[in-house]
């Protein structure tokens, strides 16, 4: 029935979907396994993809030639780049999305992959001989071959539903749960654990009163997620809306708090942290009158509305009377409750930089499997678990981003060095050098690596040369044109700025922090170059973050340089760290367990000393 596959990916949510794509695009004969083909890539919580951070890794995701990016831009209802008063690696687009139509789009695009075959079935079970993954195992017993195995099982290991006291097996609303692959893992040695997640309800649009909301519209100008012309910018848009809790809601929502499996202890598991329960946001600040609600329609067409920031197990009839009482939804109707669910995941230490598992070789881990929560972290850690079983089956060198390259770097080291006993979240804050790693820039770092192992294509490769080097040049016609004290001083004083004695360079005066783009085009000269060259928005802002920025950029690029000299610095996986007697015993036992690979990645392990390492460096006769 089967032929023995290159890359089997197992589950088909947004890790692998990716890791799918991934494998196929780079000649991998793939196949694609999920419990039902009619809900690949579904939303199962908020209908958006990016945010801070998550912006960034979209943006990524589609320089090496993923799909993510592209498929938000066909299904978005609305554009936002989020933080634009901060500085630009600040910045992080979002858009809104339909969630039915990206859900059949991704199916879509899949379907015109070469090289991807799909099976719909559970999977219950893996073939491991000899520490090797050759294959998987159906519920109707059928075994399919396999040289490499990518698992991105989502919330579906194990998976248990809570509704107040009321608890079921599922793996999502109306989906069943998947049972048998961590019973196979564990019973060969890998550590497992239990994590949770909540969603809040879905309500009908036609029973609330948006007067009673603040209207969130998209931006005037909106942009896109990829960097590809497959895509175009919205036109149109539709807006969300905004209310508040009340100390009302409070009060009856905390009637229910006895009845929360998320919050009186029954799960013992531990939930994300950074988006907490409307119970737990209660109880945790206290002293807060009302907590911001964003309503959030789930598509075009559609009148099934998201309540961010109502995630919540409380029982159906606590969230309903709680929901009647908030500004707008007297007359709210239910689509269903919200509901917590738990699930089992592995802790990602023990994997390798590639996602695969240092226990069985050839099996990879992608998503919320290894402990992360959010569409893009899963989807940036599938691209590259597809990415590299593809590479391994083909006998070349794995793709390994670091933590000054991509923040899809900074996600796999902080998981794999680090590990993670709660749903680990992408921040800005997470990355040391967040101003290199813009999202403006991500065709720049990652579509030459892409390009190399024949993932991104030519097309894009010098669409992307061209758009840098246009940049580039406009920032030379910067450093090398003078601007007159007539021409200049009016703009500045206008800006608050202080005012020229004689004619200077273009780039120093622009280098202010109250001169933006719209004040350069002000100038003559420069709108003529701007016509003479026929200059695109997406260049001239290049252009001004290349100008704006130009100190902290280098100072950053100078410090991971400096990185870059210890991940260079490599530590044999075989090496033995008892033999060091100088080194503390906790240093030894977590770099015995992580086994890193670099000096670098050593000195970020919690609980190993600067001290550790130095002594370390001694003995490795450095």
């Amino acid at each position: 029935m089967f032929n023995t596959y290159d890359v089997i990916v197992v589950g088909a949510g947004h890790a692998g979907c990716e890791a799918a794509a991934a494998a196929a695009n780079l000649g991998s004969h793939t196949l694609l396994v999920t419990m039902s083909l009619q809900n690949i890539a579904q939303m199962s919580c908020n209908p958006a993809m990016g945010g801070i951070a998550k912006g960034q890794i979209i943006r990524e995701i589609d320089a090496l030639g993923g799909y993510s990016g592209i498929v938000s831009d066909k299904t978005a209802i609305q554009f936002k780049m989020l933080n634009k008063s901060k500085g630009p690696a600040m910045w992080s687009p979002r858009v809104q999305s339909d969630r039915m139509r990206f859900s059949e789009e991704w199916r879509l695009m899949l379907e015109r992959t070469q090289n991807l075959d799909f099976y719909q079935e559970m999977v219950s079970g893996l073939i491991i001989n000899n520490g090797k993954a050759e294959g998987i195992r159906t519920s109707l017993g059928i075994e399919i071959k396999a040289k490499t195995v990518v698992l991105t099982n989502g919330t579906f290991l194990n998976g248990l539903i809570h509704i107040g006291d009321k608890q079921f097996g599922g793996g999502r609303a109306g989906e069943s749960a998947a049972y048998g692959i961590t019973e196979d893992l564990v019973k060969v040695g890998f550590e497992s654990g239990r994590m949770k997640t909540g969603t809040p309800p879905r309500v009908d649009g036609r029973s609330l009163d948006y007067s009673k909301m603040n209207e969130e519209q998209g931006d005037v100008r909106p942009d896109k997620f990829s960097y590809s012309d497959e895509t175009k910018p919205l036109i149109h848009q539709r807006s969300c809306h905004m209310t508040y809790t009340s100390l009302d809601v409070h009060d009856i929502l905390r009637d229910g708090f006895g009845r929360s499996p998320m919050f009186n202890g029954r799960i013992k598991s531990l939930g994300p942290r950074y988006c907490p329960s409307i119970e737990d946001k209660i109880n945790r600040f206290a002293d807060k009158e009302r907590h911001q609600l964003f309503i959030e329609p789930e598509g075009w067409n559609t009148c099934e509305v998201y309540v961010n920031g109502f995630s919540t197990s409380l029982p159906e009839d606590i969230q309903f009377k709680a929901l009647r009482s908030v500004a707008g939804f007297e007359n709210v109707k239910f689509f269903r409750p919200g509901y917590a669910i738990e699930y089992d995941y592995f802790p990602p230490t023990q994997l390798k930089h590639t996602l695969e598992t240092k226990l069985v070789e050839g099996l990879y881990f992608a998503g919320q499997i290894n402990g992360t929560t959010g569409y893009e972290e899963a989807a940036s850690q599938g691209m590259m678990a597809g990415i590299n079983a593809a590479l391994k089956v083909q006998e070349k060198e794995p793709m390994i981003l670091k933590r000054n390259e991509a923040y899809i770097g900074v996600l796999i080291d902080d998981l794999i060095t680090k590990g993670t006993d709660e749903p680990y979240r992408m921040f800005t804050s997470r990355a040391e050098y967040r101003t290199l790693l813009r999202q403006d820039n991500a065709d720049a770092r990652l579509t030459p690596k892409a390009f190399e192992i024949g993932l991104a294509s030519e097309k894009r490769m010098r669409r992307m040369e061209k758009k840098f080097a246009a940049s580039d040049a406009m920032v030379s016609f910067f450093k090398e044109t003078s601007i007159a004290v007539a021409e200049t001083n009016p703009i500045l004083e206008a800006k608050g700025s202080a005012p020229i004695s004689q004619s200077d360079k273009m780039f120093k005066v622009f280098s202010r922090p109250q001169i933006d783009l719209e004040d350069f085009l002000k100038f003559s000269k420069v709108a003529a170059y701007v016509e003479e060259n026929d200059l695109d928005r997406e260049i001239l802002e290049q252009a001004e973050i290349q100008v704006k920025y130009s100190g902290y950029i280098e100072k950053e690029r100078s410090n991971a340089d400096k990185l870059t000299r210890l991940e260079d610095l490599k530590i044999p996986m075989d090496f033995d760290y008892n033999i060091i007697k100088s080194m503390s015993i906790e240093a030894k036992q977590k770099l015995s367990k992580i086994r890193p690979v670099t000096i670098s990645q050593a000195s970020r392990i919690s609980g190993v000393s600067p001290s550790d390492i130095s002594v370390l460096l001694v003995y490795m006769g450095r």
